[in-house]
């Protein structure tokens, strides 16, 4: 018997991490699991690269601001019965995405990493990889990728 007691959804605010959600609600509700929502803030989206020097830290105060943000954004997708039922709790993280979402899934046990997939053309997956091939091949535990438009297992 499959035991999930932890799920853990990588959440970038993109359909394909909605999606992925909605998913992750239906697992938790089936076995009672808790639900873990994740934001990974790229460490590259906190320089500016206008500079003739090359890349300068932003300021302080706009990655607290960033970071903020990220935290509001990921608590208005969480319902007061999400909280409750699902024991559901909402970080955010500055880093590499797919080292951060493996580094949480490793500290917090998780059972399961439920996330969305963005269907990036040959070229631009070749160059910049995928997020979720990566979380894939070094995941500790299984990771189901969902693809928005997904087929409708899940009705709302």
């Amino acid at each position: 018997m499959i035991a999930l007691k932890q799920l853990l959804v990588p959440i970038d605010f993109s359909p394909s991490s909605e999606s992925a959600l909605k998913y992750a609600r239906a697992f938790a509700q089936s076995f009672g699991a808790s639900l873990h929502l994740l934001h990974v803030i790229e460490e590259s989206r906190l320089f500016l690269w206008a500079s003739p020097e090359g890349a300068v830290p932003l300021l302080a105060d706009v990655r607290k601001e960033m970071q903020e943000t990220a935290a509001n954004r990921l608590a208005a997708l969480l319902t007061d019965a999400d909280r409750e039922q699902f024991r559901a709790q909402a970080g955010v993280v500055v880093g590499s995405p797919f080292v951060e979402i493996v580094r949480y899934a490793r500290t917090h046990d998780i059972d399961l990493v439920i996330m969305g997939t963005h269907g990036r053309g040959p070229i631009a997956h070749m160059l910049m990889g995928s997020t979720a091939e990566r979380v894939v091949r070094k995941a500790p535990c299984p990771v189901l990728t969902v693809k928005h438009p997904e087929h409708e297992f899940v009705m709302p």
